[in-house]
C-alpha cells in the first residue's frame, strides 16, 4: 500500500470513528453530565483508570444478571465480567444471601470469625496449596508474594515479562510504570524461551523470583506456550529462584486454575477477583515452607496486616461463591462456552477475511486488529488501535458492553441467546466496516 493509499485509508478510518463517538455523545447526555460533575472533584472525573475513555466514559445505574444499565437508559449484555471479577453477574443469589446473613451478624469485629478458616481450606484444597493467606486485593497479593519470596530467597532480583501486569504498581507495558513498587526488575519477553534462559543464567546470583501471568489478561488475552512454563519452572529451581503463578485472572479457566492445566506446579499463586465473591479481595498462597514465615508463633515471624484481610462479607461471599455456585463442574461448563464462542467468532473474521482475530482460553478473550500468530504483546501492538477502538464503539452501539482494549469475559448467567448477541454485532461490525478492513488487510 502507498503513502497516498495508507492516508486515505487513515483519513476513513478517522471519519468513521469520528461518526461513531458523535452518535455516542448524542446517545449518553446524563453520562456526559456526570463526568463533567466528577472532573471537578476527581483527577479527569476518575478514580480507576482503566475505565476512563474519550470522550467520556458511561456510566451505569444498575446491573442484573448479566446486564447493565447506564444514566440515559440503554441495556448493554455484560461482557466485561469486571475484568474477571464478575464472574458471578451481578447481585447472584447465593452471593446476596452470603452477605446479608453476615450483615446480619455485624461488621468489623476487629477479631478472628468463623468463616475464615473454612474458606481458606475451600482455596486450599481447591487449588493445591499448603497454606494461604488474604489480602484486599489482587495489587497486595502479589506485593506480599513477591517480597515474601525476596526474603525466602535471601535475593533481590525479580523477573518480570514485558507487557506484563500484576496490579497497580506492578504494570511493565513498555517496560514499565513510573509507580511501580521499587523493586529491582529484570525484563524479559514473553513466550521467548532462548532469551529468557539467557536472563536467567545472567542474573541467576542475585535472581529471587520469576513472576507471571499463564495467560497475560490484561496484555490480550495472550496464553504462556507449556514448553515456555516447563522451562521457567526448571531453570528456578536449577538456580534456587522462586516461581509465582499470577492466577488473580486465570484461576477462573480451570477447577484448579490454569496450572493445574499445563501440569505445572509454582512455589506460590496469587489470587484475587472472582474468588473473593466479587468482593474486594485478593490472596496469596503455595509451599508451607515458604508461607510459614508469616506464622505470628515464630519468633522470627514475618508481619502481614490489613484490617480488612478476613472482613466477614469478604469471607462469606467467596465461600458461597466457590463452594456452592462456581463449582468445578460450573468451571468446566462456563469456560467450555468460552471456548466455543471464540471459535464462532473467529470463524465469522475467517469468513469476512477480516484482520481480526480472538485470543484467550477459556471464559477469557480478546479481540486483536492483526493478522498472523499473536504469541507476546509486541505482537499484538502490530494491530491497528483505530480499528480496535472503532469496534468498541459499535459494540456500545449494539449493546455489548467490553473493555476499551478490547477484552471479554464471560459470567455465569450468559447463555445462549447472549452470545448469539455478541456473535450477531460482531457480523454486523464485519460487514459495514468491510471497505475498512479490506483496506487494513
Amino acid at each position: 500500500m502507498g503513502v497516498t493509499d495508507t492516508g486515505l485509508r487513515n483519513a476513513d478510518i478517522d471519519a468513521a470513528l469520528n461518526d461513531a463517538k458523535e452518535a455516542y455523545v448524542a446517545r449518553n447526555p446524563k453520562s456526559l453530565a456526570r463526568y463533567v460533575e466528577a472532573t471537578a472533584v476527581m483527577p479527569g472525573g476518575n478514580t480507576r483508570t482503566v475505565l476512563h475513555y474519550a470522550p467520556f466514559p458511561l456510566a451505569m445505574t444498575k446491573g442484573e444478571g448479566c446486564r447493565l444499565w447506564d444514566a440515559d437508559g440503554a441495556e448493554y449484555v455484560d461482557f466485561l465480567g469486571e475484568y474477571t471479577a464478575g464472574i458471578y453477574g451481578h447481585s447472584h443469589p447465593k452471593i446476596r444471601a452470603a452477605v446479608d446473613g453476615a450483615l446480619d451478624r455485624g461488621l468489623n469485629f476487629g477479631a478472628s470469625n468463623m468463616t475464615e478458616a473454612r474458606f481458606a481450606r475451600a482455596v486450599c484444597d481447591r487449588f493445591g496449596l499448603d497454606r494461604v493467606r488474604f489480602t484486599n486485593s489482587g495489587t497486595e497479593a502479589n506485593l506480599l508474594a513477591i517480597s515474601l519470596a525476596r526474603i525466602f530467597a535471601k535475593r533481590k532480583q525479580v523477573l518480570v515479562f514485558d507487557g506484563g501486569y500484576h496490579g497497580a504498581v506492578f504494570g511493565f507495558a513498555g517496560g514499565g510504570s513510573p509507580i511501580n513498587a521499587p523493586f529491582d526488575y529484570v525484563l524479559a519477553p514473553y513466550n521467548d524461551i532462548a532469551a529468557t534462559r539467557a536472563k536467567i543464567a545472567e542474573h541467576a546470583d542475585d535472581l529471587a523470583v520469576v513472576i507471571l501471568e499463564p495467560m497475560m489478561g490484561g496484555g490480550g488475552c495472550i496464553a504462556a506456550e507449556p514448553a515456555f512454563l516447563q522451562m521457567l519452572r526448571e531453570e528456578t529451581q536449577r538456580i534456587g529462584a522462586l516461581l509465582i503463578f499470577d492466577e488473580v485472572m486465570t484461576s477462573r479457566l480451570a477447577p484448579g486454575g490454569l496450572q493445574s492445566v499445563r501440569g505445572i506446579k509454582p512455589d506460590l499463586t496469587t489470587f484475587g477477583k472472582y474468588i473473593g465473591g466479587g468482593m474486594s479481595f485478593g490472596a496469596f498462597g503455595g509451599r508451607a515452607d515458604i508461607m510459614d514465615l508469616f506464622d505470628p508463633r515464630r519468633p522470627d515471624a514475618l508481619p502481614h496486616a490489613g484490617t480488612f484481610n478476613n472482613n466477614v462479607l469478604t469471607m462469606a461471599a467467596g465461600l458461597a461463591g466457590l463452594t456452592e455456585v462456581y463449582t468445578p463442574a460450573a468451571a468446566q461448563a462456563l469456560n467450555a462456552r468460552g471456548d466455543a464462542l471464540r471459535t464462532r467468532l473467529n470463524a465469522l473474521c475467517e469468513a469476512a477475511d477480516a484482520p481480526i482475530q480472538f485470543t484467550g482460553i477459556g471464559s477469557m478473550l480478546a479481540i486483536h486488529t492483526v493478522r498472523g500468530p499473536i504469541r507476546s504483546p509486541a505482537d499484538a501492538a502490530r494491530g491497528d488501535a483505530k480499528l480496535k477502538e472503532l469496534f468498541f464503539f459499535d459494540m456500545l452501539a449494539h449493546g455489548i458492553w467490553l473493555a476499551r482494549r478490547g477484552m471479554l469475559t464471560l459470567c455465569l448467567p450468559i447463555g445462549d441467546a447472549e452470545c448469539d448477541k455478541l456473535a450477531a454485532a460482531v457480523e454486523e461490525f464485519l460487514s459495514s466496516r468491510r471497505s475498512l478492513l479490506a483496506a487494513a488487510g
